[in-house]
């Protein structure tokens, strides 16, 4: 998948839930449509913060394991 993420953020050495609002704060900096990149390395966090950001309305794109303690998720921004 080749989508060029509108924001980055680099949240590794954080756990639950601080994964989850430092990933909120920053999808809220973004307009609607966009896509933020989270890279974290707390494997709880690569499926708890996709499904909260889907609850909150967003749409995950990707979650994939990119090594062997890293993950990288694409999320868009929904409209509401």
């Amino acid at each position: 998948m080749d989508i060029k993420p509108d924001k980055s953020i680099d949240i590794k050495g954080l756990v639950c839930p601080m994964t989850f609002v430092r990933s909120k704060l920053a999808i809220e900096s973004i307009g609607s449509g966009a896509v933020l990149e989270i890279v974290l390395d707390y494997e709880e966090a690569s499926r708890s913060v996709p499904r909260s950001m889907e609850e909150q309305g967003h749409k995950p794109l990707l979650v994939e394991k990119i090594n062997d303690t890293d993950w990288r998720l694409l999320i868009r921004k929904g409209s509401g």
